[in-house]
Order: structure tokens, then C-alpha cells, then sequence
């Protein structure tokens, strides 16, 4: 027998192992892919269990001010932290809308917009134009995302009546209505 032809079952053997560690190799990669949007959906932001930070008086979209400090406390808070050219904020306009149909008796809703590439006046355009209702905030100075460590636009944050976070997510798929039951008194 010839060196070759004792070589060849050994190297269909290793041949075949290769084959399938790199087949699995792959599955994995893909299926880490495809994971990785929704894992770093939750990344980052103020802790679940953390009281709402102080922050003091921001703008409204109307020039007025308005503090955070004077709802937290009575009822839950839903905040979303926004943006008039954020695709995933806009994928997510129609729970929030439904939300505040749903909960606006129950919960109080404030939606902050982030100052990146747009002003008080656009995010107010976009809010008229849409027929949006709730609290419009324009974080100029980023004073609100930097208390609740916003990592993207399309942040939400919901409080419960005691103030503390029962929720934060990212994204244009978040299940708002169960966000908000989290901080809804139980009876």
C-alpha cells in the first residue's frame, strides 16, 4: 500500500472535522449577528432599580420651562428620548401614541428631544405636524441624557410613581404598553 493511499481516509477524517467546526463556527457568528442588535438595544442607560436623577428646569418646545421633578412622585412617568430624523423614534411614534390614548389619565408622558442636528423650532414643526401630545422637552445642553445615560435616540425610560426606573429600552420594537404596566400599581 502506497503512503498516499493511507494518507487519503486520514485526510477525508480531518477533512470532514474541519468541515463541520467551521459549519459551526459560522451558525454561531450568524446567530451572535443576529442577537447583537438586541443585546446592545439594552446596553448602556441608567440602571433598572436607580431613582430618577435630578436635573433641574429644561425648555420646552415653546420656550417655557418645565422641571421633571414637579411629576415624579404622584404617577408613573414614560420618557423618550428623541429625535425628528431618528428612523427607530419614528418606527416606535405608534405604540407611544397608543400608550398615551391608553395610560394618559395614569401616566404622564415626556418626550425630550435630543439637540443633535435639529432645533426647538424643527422638533416643534414635526410634533404639530403629527398631532403628537404630551410634554416636549429640548435637552440643548444634553443635561437630561447625561442624567440618564442615554446611549441612542429612541431611549425610553419608564418610572414608577415612586420615581425609580422599572424600564429602559432602545429601539423602534419595544413593548411600550408592557413597559408601562411594570410600573403600574398592582391591585
Amino acid at each position: 500500500m502506497s503512503p498516499t493511499t493511507l494518507m487519503n481516509p486520514m485526510m477525508n477524517h480531518l477533512s470532514n472535522r474541519f468541515t463541520r467546526a467551521a459549519a459551526l463556527m459560522t451558525a454561531l457568528v450568524i446567530s451572535s449577528t443576529a442577537l447583537a442588535p438586541q443585546l446592545a438595544a439594552q446596553a448602556g442607560g441608567i440602571a433598572v432599580g436607580a431613582v430618577a436623577p435630578a436635573m433641574g428646569a429644561l425648555p420646552t418646545l415653546d420656550g417655557k420651562t418645565f422641571d421633571l421633578a414637579t411629576i415624579v412622585g404622584k404617577k408613573p412617568v414614560v420618557m423618550e428620548f428623541w429625535a425628528t430624523w431618528c428612523p427607530l423614534c419614528k418606527k416606535l411614534e405608534p405604540a407611544m401614541a397608543k400608550a398615551r390614548a391608553d395610560y394618559g389619565d395614569k401616566v404622564s408622558f415626556v418626550s425630550v428631544g435630543v439637540p443633535d442636528n435639529q432645533t426647538p423650532e424643527r422638533q416643534q414643526q414635526f410634533v404639530t405636524e403629527r398631532g403628537l401630545t404630551g410634554m416636549f422637552l429640548f435637552d440643548r445642553d444634553h443635561v437630561a441624557m447625561k442624567a440618564f445615560a442615554v446611549p441612542h435616540t429612541s431611549y425610553v425610560v419608564v418610572l414608577d410613581a415612586a420615581g425609580k426606573v422599572v424600564y429602559t429600552g432602545v429601539g423602534g420594537d419595544q413593548d411600550v404598553d408592557a413597559a408601562i404596566r411594570r410600573a403600574l400599581p398592582t391591585r
